[in-house]
């Protein structure tokens, strides 16, 4: 209620009329008390336990006004604090092995890319399809790593045909069947060193592979003599 308040007397009586506001401020409220007082009924006052009652309801609507702009100055404050703690420790991570928990691989002229796969058991047969941005396979590779656990291959940016791919966005899938032919659910890692870092207006930025990826992809980080395994 209210941006403005219109008031009219007839015959010892007013009426009010609220702007368009839904929501009613610690400001408004007191108009209102200064409005109601001012056009009271000379014959017939406001009842001191009213406005004692009004006013006390001005108090609680102001210390509760007062609260929300505290914890949300309080909020802001931790944010920009955690933020810049966030970007001081990825820093100190530049050089390290991380793996990324996603299955798009991006491929911008580099020689080549490590990924992989967790297997929850010892597998029949794994196949490792890789689709071009079109859904289009372009390289299918079978691979020999079917024991229980993180599995690593490495990918040197050809087709089927030997040839060099294209730059843009690539995704891989896993297919992995059990030893009694189930489908098996699978998790895709890309894998690589983390070249260095941008703090962006949208966060923070990882530069791996030469390519940037969202620090939120990290799934773990790792010495590089350990190589993600």
């Amino acid at each position: 209620m209210v941006d403005g308040v219109n008031s009219t007397t007839t015959s010892g009586y007013t009426t009010t009329e609220a702007g368009s506001n839904s929501e009613l401020g610690k400001d408004d409220f007191l108009k209102l008390m200064i409005t109601q007082m001012k056009y009271q009924d000379p014959m017939n006052p406001m009842d001191s336990n009213e406005y004692s009652a009004q006013l006390a309801q001005f108090s609680q609507l102001e210390q509760l006004t007062n609260l929300n702009d505290y914890m949300k100055q309080s909020i802001d404050a931790n944010y920009l604090l955690t933020q810049s703690v966030n970007n001081t420790m990825t820093a100190t991570l530049i050089g390290k092995e991380v793996r990324l928990g996603t299955d798009t691989i991006k491929y911008n002229g580099q020689e080549q890319v490590n990924f992989g796969y967790d297997l929850p058991v010892n597998a029949a047969s794994v196949t490792v399809n890789i689709y071009d941005q079109y859904g289009n396979i372009v390289k299918t590779i079978q691979s020999d790593k079917k024991s229980l656990g993180q599995a690593k291959l490495s990918w040197d940016f050809t087709d089927n045909n030997g040839n060099k791919i294209q730059n843009g966005d690539y995704t891989f899938k896993v297919d992995a069947k059990s030893m009694d032919g189930q489908e098996l659910t699978i998790s895709n890692y890309v894998f690589g060193k983390l070249e260095g870092v941008r703090f962006g207006e949208n966060g923070t930025n990882l530069i791996v592979n030469s390519v940037e990826y969202y620090l939120s992809d990290i799934e773990g980080i790792y010495d590089s003599n350990e190589g993600g395994n």
